[in-house]
């Protein structure tokens, strides 16, 4: 195969760069559904012990952008072509515009800014191809680094849910997130 030249590719920019998923992430899924403190703030709750055929399961799920598919499904690689993570596109109202973003960055490469850099390209494609004008979002109220890089990004804090999730023996708080269009344009040009 030729070798691709990536310097006017829309789906990077200087510190990642996103693509379909292959059939070699599964082992990536696999990986990373052993980090359960990292996979509690994902998904709220600490999962069943991970399988081969669950994460092979999943990948054929969301690989290769599926048609009917309510995700679209990115990995996460560092310039040197390392796998960091992966993203999705979810939850997309076209009548409404609106739309969420799924984030998962493997422990080893986090605090990086692989994530930042990653959001800023899907929220791109967002709000700039997809022509939706809202981003909506929560985060677990003991996720540190998340609220960090949302906030970092434009978004806004725009409420609590008290005491939503039942995880580690406790309630947990639910902060909700979002940004429009007009302010991601009004904080990405105040940089």
């Amino acid at each position: 195969m030729k070798p691709l030249k990536l310097d006017n590719y829309y789906w990077q920019n200087d510190q990642v760069i996103l693509r379909a998923l292959k059939d070699e992430d599964w082992e990536f899924h696999y990986y990373n559904r052993f980090d359960t403190p990292g996979r509690r703030l994902v998904n709220y709750e600490v999962e069943l012990p991970p399988t081969e055929n669950e994460a092979r399961e999943f990948l054929d799920n969301f690989k290769d952008f599926p048609d009917n598919s309510e995700r679209l499904m990115f990995g996460i690689e560092d310039m040197k072509g390392n796998t960091v993570g992966a993203i999705n596109l979810n939850s997309i109202d076209e009548r409404n515009g609106t739309f969420s973003i799924g984030l998962l960055i493997d422990r080893d490469h986090r605090g990086m800014g692989y994530g930042t850099a990653a959001m800023k390209i899907l929220l791109d494609y967002a709000f700039y191809e997809r022509r939706l004008n809202k981003y909506y979002g929560t985060v677990l109220d003991d996720n540190i680094g998340s609220p960090k890089m949302l906030k970092k990004l434009g978004c806004v804090e725009e409420g609590v849910r008290s005491q939503m999730v039942y995880t580690e023996g406790k309630y947990h708080d639910v902060l909700l997130f979002g940004m429009t269009r007009e302010e991601y344009e009004r904080h990405d040009h105040m940089r």
